[in-house]
């Protein structure tokens, strides 16, 4: 389906953020400096934690809690495999390393096209006060926060999109979502989502593989946010 024809249909555009809008990877190392000379492989060690402290929530093993307490418990271990000493102090301001996350080049600029004629919210994992931080850090204007919290589910659960999705009062083909991770692109259209493909060929650093192209499905595909939001003005 061309942009133009999407956006006839779309209200609302909900954006993954860790990968997508932001660049974890830098930013987490760069903050790590003062503790480590490791920081992005510590950096991805802390993020490999990442699906496995979620799957223990989706699975039903544990209540649900926010992202920033599962932060921690990885935070904790990950630290432990390093071999590095922090105080109790130390390891409470490392998990707000996330609150201040630096975004792509593109992303500022393309929010503020996009959210001339759309509703724009978060749809991430992340905690509220995580999305608000980061928010007020880059200098982006939210309609809403979705995600985890709002909805009670971790992406990829269907809950997650739907729950959304209702309360915008929109029907689930009136939203975008907009990622850089075709699983989450897949489980999004399940639920009836249109979706748009964003890459970020460097989110994982330079060796990267995957999600280097969008996959089967996907409605639009856009070099950057920028791009999208030209592509979608078209059917003004």
């Amino acid at each position: 389906m061309c942009a133009v024809d999407l956006a006839v249909m779309i209200k609302a555009l909900l954006f993954d953020v860790f990968g997508t809008l932001v660049d974890w990877r830098t930013s987490v190392a760069d903050q790590m400096a003062p503790f480590t000379d490791q920081g992005a492989a510590f950096a991805d060690a802390w993020r490999g934690r990442y699906q496995p402290s979620m799957e223990a929530v989706r699975s039903g093993a544990r209540a649900f809690v926010p992202l920033d307490t599962l932060h921690r418990e990885s935070l904790d271990a990950t630290l432990d495999d390093f071999g590095i000493s922090a105080s109790d102090d130390e390891r409470r301001g490392m998990t707000l390393f996330w609150h201040r996350l630096s975004p792509w080049a593109d992303v500022t600029e393309g929010l503020a096209m996009l959210g001339e004629r759309f509703v724009l919210a978060p749809h991430s994992n992340g905690n509220v006060r995580l999305m608000v931080d980061l928010a007020r850090h880059n200098g982006w204007r939210w309609d809403a926060i979705m995600g985890a919290e709002t909805t009670g589910h971790y992406k990829p659960q269907p809950e997650s999109y739907l729950r959304a999705a209702a309360l915008l009062m929109l029907q689930p083909e009136e939203c975008a979502m907009v990622a850089a991770h075709n699983s989450d692109l897949a489980a999004a259209r399940a639920c009836g989502f249109r979706t748009m493909f964003i890459p970020r060929p460097l989110e994982h650093g330079p060796g990267q593989t995957t999600d280097l192209a969008p996959g089967d499905g996907c409605d639009h595909f856009a070099e950057t946010l920028p791009d999208l939001a030209r592509a979608l003005r078209q059917a003004r």
